[in-house]
Formats: C-alpha cells, structure tokens, sequence
C-alpha cells in the first residue's frame, strides 16, 4: 500500500466512518463542522491567490441546502468575512431557511452579517455551493436545477463546491472533500480542480484499492538528515536522454534530479551536447555520447553506460530522446541487460521498449502515450504485467502500482505547457534513485511534490505567464509544513 495515503470511500462506507467517529452526537459534529467549513475558506483563500488573490471587498454567494454541506459552507464564508471584514456575503436557501438542520442552523445563526437573498442575481467574487452532500439521489427537483443553471451563467470568479457539485450540475471550479474523498467525486461532471482537505479522520493505514495521495508521503524528504551521510547516502542517478531535434528535455530533466535529494547525477547525452550543459548544470556529471546523422544516441555507446553501470541505483530514459530506429534499438539492449529500477518517460515510452527486459520500472505517460503502449489494458492491468508502477499523468494524476491506485490532487493547468513530464521524470528518477526497492514510493512522492510545486508556482504568478522550469523554484518550499 503507498504509505501516507487514505482511502477513497463509496458513500455507504463514508456515512459508517462518520456514525463510527459521531454517533449522531451534535457534540462531537459541531467541532468538525468548524473544522471543515475554516478548512474549506484556508483552501479557497489560497487557490483564490492564482488570480490574484480575495479581494478586500470581495462578494461572496453561499447556496446553502439543508445539511451539514450547508453548514460547512456558512462556516467557510464566516470565515472568509473574519480575514475580509468589508467583503459582503449573500445567502440563498435553497430549500428555505426554517429547512436547516440543527447544525446548518446554528452556523447561520454565527453568520449574521449576512444578507439573505430570494434569487442569486449579480456578479460575485465567490460562489459556495453547499446544497447537496454525498447523500444526495439524482434527478435534482426542477426547480434547484433550474437555479444552479441560473446560477451557472453569472459572472463568477471562482466557483466552489463542498464535497460534490450539487446534482452534478453546479460548475465547479474547485471540489473540496472535506473529511474524506468519496468516490462518485471521482466521475461526477462539473468537479473542477479536486482538493482533499484532510481532516484527521485516518491513521493512514486502512485498507483500500482506491487512495488520496497525502503531502505525507513526502515526510521521509522533509525530515533532517543524518549527520553522518555523505553523496553515497543518497543514491546516483544515471540519465539517458537528449537528441539534437530536442536538446531541452534532457536539460530539464538533469536539473529536477538535481532538486530531488539525490546524492549524484551522471547524464549520458549527445555528445556535441555536453558543453552547453556543462555550463547551465555543472553539479550533474556529463558524459558525451556518440551521435547518429541525425543527432540521436548511437548503438556504439552503449559500452559507455555499461562500464559505469554498478555505480548506478536507478536510471531514467527517455526525455527528448526521439524515436530514431537505432535509439530505440538502443534502448530495448540497455533494459535487457540492467537490473536497477528504472524511469521510462516520453519517447521511451514505445509498446516493444516498456516489455524489453525484466527490471522493476516506472512508467509516466499521459493519456495518449498510455493508449500507445496500453495494448487495450487498464493501468493497473499493465502495471501488474510489466512488473511497474504506471504514472498516468492527468487533470488526477493516478499513481498504478498493480494492487492500489493512488490518486493526486495536486498541481494544475500551470502544468499544461511543454517540459512539465521532463521535470516530474528526473524528479522522479532521483527519487527512486534515493529508494530503488520502493518504486511506487518514490513515484508517489515525485508526483505529489511535483504537484505542490507547481499549485504553489499558480499562486505565486498564476498559470499563463510562467516559464516550465520555474517551478524548480518552489520544491523546497513545497517540502516546508509536510506532516507525517
């Protein structure tokens, strides 16, 4: 099982866990109401930041149904309005205000600089959708639907959903999972951007097929080292990437492995390439490979990787690698005669290269590669096959390890642009150098540190106009405030 992971619940066994840890008492659910509701303005506040931030006088839409949802989204916009005391918010009560539930009603009650209001109407900085919770039972009556169509056609700037968008009709922008993920967030239209808000309902170690990946799992990374470690310590990864067509995936790789902790890096690129490398990377040891006519990695080097091999825990191939025959002829003799783990990425992702050899192996496609070397199976299929981990990058980026699937909220539309896979590869790869017996481990955590990274790259310059390496920036502080 990936460690510092919680499981993904169906519904039944999301409202067991909530009688287990409530029993019903209004006691003990006032108390993790409060929590989730502040934990759910924390996140908004803070994915508000890619856009600039909550504005000061910011106007804020709750739709509050009957229930708890209604309640942590009162909660939430109380507050908001605590840190933004001139922001204005406006209630609408689905179902009318004498509907509340005791809890829904005593967080209105907390709220009473709100206004209420018959029929959302304006433009809004925030809309909360708190109408409908994980036990709602589809269709939506008429007329809530026709008010969150309503609804769905102001100008809003981001549009937030408690648990699920209500009916799966609200248009979320963000989803936040209070508590614990539910599985129908993971198929219900309108979601947006998912974001697990963890609320200490887990140990960590229950049982699941289905997993949320925690910032947990990058506890081992943020914790001291030992004062009597050196470079060896921590592994050394060989990279072998790069062709003159594309020279800057494998620069990019290199300079992610030399973010990850590991304790040395040797590159094996085109040979014509090395100087100018050298120069942006000299911690990295670049070892000049000889070139076919059309700048790939010839057949005729493989005895330079061979001979430095025992010095290896873990080797990444692939970025700007191309698809020339002999490369890929390369490629498939390297697998055949390694025996440490590996990463393939981009073009080593090929149906004949991900089969060659039996070493352990992480494999990162996107959706498109994935059908490429899939041969119709599903993730966790090919990954039980090829004796791998498979990365199948996405919008959730799900971690296949061949007995559970761990799914990361992490990261966004700032990851969409060209030289994102390369970073996470290398990022990866020193990762796995640093546990070459734990592949799943080390893909988990590039992954989830990848995509603090880039959320944290969002906020600070938003997602348009930034360069893809500048998210090497934000590693370390990505790491800062890991729990365990």
């Amino acid at each position: 099982m990936i460690p510092a992971s919680h499981p993904i619940l169906t519904c039944a066994a999301a409202r067991s866990l909530e009688e287990g840890l409530f029993a019903g008492d209004e006691a003990k659910e006032w108390p993790a109401m409060q929590q989730a509701g502040r934990a759910i303005a924390r996140a908004v506040l803070a994915d508000f930041e890619e856009i600039g931030g909550f504005p000061a006088a910011g106007r804020i839409l709750v739709l509050v149904g009957k229930g708890h949802n209604g309640g942590d989204a009162l909660i939430a916009a109380a507050e908001i309005l605590r840190r933004f005391p001139a922001a204005q918010v406006e209630l609408h009560f689905v179902f009318g205000e004498r509907a509340l539930r005791p809890l829904a009603a005593r967080a209105r009650r907390e709220l009473s600089a709100a206004t209420t209001i018959s029929a959302p109407e304006a433009a809004y900085d925030l809309c909360l959708d708190g109408i409908f919770g994980f036990q709602f039972r589809a269709p939506a009556e008429p007329r809530v639907a026709a008010l969150i169509d309503q609804v769905n056609t102001l100008p809003i700037r981001v549009r937030a959903a408690v648990d699920l968008p209500s009916a799966g009709l609200f248009r979320a922008d963000f989803t936040y999972a209070t508590g614990s993920v539910k599985t129908p967030v993971l198929d219900t239209p309108n979601t947006g951007r998912l974001r697990y808000l963890d609320l200490g309902f887990f140990r960590g170690d229950e049982p699941g097929e289905n997993r949320v990946l925690t910032p947990g799992v990058l506890a081992g990374l943020a914790a001291l080292r030992p004062a009597a470690s050196d470079k060896r310590t921590y592994g050394h990864v060989f990279i072998l990437a790069g062709s003159l067509p594309y020279p800057g995936a494998a620069l990019m790789a290199v300079l992610a492995a030399l973010r990850s902790g590991v304790g040395l890096v040797t590159a094996f690129v085109p040979e014509s390439l090395v100087p100018a490398y050298a120069v942006r990377a000299p911690e990295a040891m670049w070892v000049g490979w000889p070139e076919t006519s059309a700048g790939s990695l010839a057949l005729e080097g493989w005895h330079l990787l061979h001979e430095k091999l025992g010095r290896a825990t873990a080797l990444v191939i692939g970025p700007g690698l191309g698809r020339e025959a002999e490369t890929q002829a390369l490629v498939i003799q390297i697998l055949k005669n390694i025996t440490i783990p590996v990463v393939l990425d981009a073009d080593a992702l090929q149906p004949d290269l991900v089969r060659a050899g039996k070493t352990p192996r992480i494999l990162t496609p996107h959706a498109g590669e994935f059908a490429r070397i899939a041969g119709g199976q599903t993730p966790g299929a090919l990954a039980t096959e090829l004796n791998a981990t498979v990365v199948l990058k996405g919008p959730v980026t799900r971690v296949y390890d061949g007995t559970t699937v761990g799914h990361s909220f992490f990261g966004g539309p700032v990851l969409s642009r060209g030289g994102s896979g390369d970073l996470l590869a290398g990022l990866t790869g020193g990762l796995l150098a640093q546990t070459p017996g734990d592949p799943a481990l080390a893909a988990a955590r590039g992954v989830v540190w990848h995509g603090r990274a880039a959320d944290l790259l969002a906020r600070a310059h938003g997602a348009v106009a930034v360069n893809t390496t500048q998210l090497l920036d934000y590693l370390p502080a990505a790491l800062r405030v890991v729990e365990s």
